[in-house]
């Protein structure tokens, strides 16, 4: 397991209970807190959808595999070996 991948489990599991133990000690609201983690989380996320996809996209259009033919229609294909 990676380093990179090893501080995103730390990232995502300390959240919760960081937002957790602010309700308790500070008595905040819990719906105030779900919605301001909520904005917090919802707009990074979204760019990072969109960077991970355009990278995904990018990476597809760059390579070209080459692809035996297609089989002809109505023949039985030798499953012999």
């Amino acid at each position: 397991m990676s380093k990179k991948h090893m501080l995103i489990m730390l990232a995502c599991c300390l959240v919760p209970v960081i937002a957790l133990g602010a309700i308790f000690l500070f008595h905040l609201p819990v719906n105030q807190v779900v919605f301001f983690l909520f904005i917090l989380i919802w707009s990074p996320s979204h760019i990072l959808i969109i960077k991970f996809m355009a990278d995904d996209a990018g990476h597809e259009h760059s390579h070209h595999h080459a692809q035996s033919p297609a089989p002809d229609r109505g023949k039985i294909a030798d499953r012999s070996s």
